[in-house]
């Protein structure tokens, strides 16, 4: 169920360097992620937000292994994960690939809540589309 998307390195996330800041490489891995959120698992975060719940994240773990570089067009990828040990909890494993290299992998955690407060939790609509999704091993 990995879903990709191909971006080109924003020359305003170019530093002095001329590699890409680390700050930009989460938000490149959000804008997949949000894509395919919204368009594989049909949630829509503006309609939903609309309707008092929010997803977000509660942590993430990113590892860099090369540089992106001014003027590179490179792949992000996007695979959901459950958690074994919490049912409110949906793992995303991400990667950008240049020339079929990793560049940076990542896991990012998250939930749903309330706009009122309440428990996390994954919406009913959501986990129907999850039920073939394997369970997350900790592993980037």
């Amino acid at each position: 169920m990995e879903y990709t998307k191909t971006y080109s390195a924003n020359d305003g996330h170019i530093d002095v360097q001329n590699i890409m800041d680390g700050l930009y490489y989460p938000f490149y891995m959000e804008y997949c992620r949000h894509d395919y959120i919204r368009e594989v698992l049909g949630f829509d975060f503006e309609k939903e937000a609309r309707a008092g719940v929010n997803m977000v994240l509660s942590k993430y773990t990113l590892q860099f292994v090369r540089s992106l570089k001014k003027g590179d067009t490179f792949l992000v990828t996007c695979s959901p994960l459950l958690d074994s040990n919490n049912k409110s909890v949906l793992h995303f494993r991400q990667s950008i690939l240049l020339n079929n290299k990793v560049v940076t992998k990542a896991v990012f955690s998250g939930t749903c809540v309330k706009a009122g407060g309440g428990r996390p939790f994954l919406p009913d609509n959501l986990l129907e589309k999850l039920v073939d999704v394997p369970y997350w091993d900790g592993e980037l």
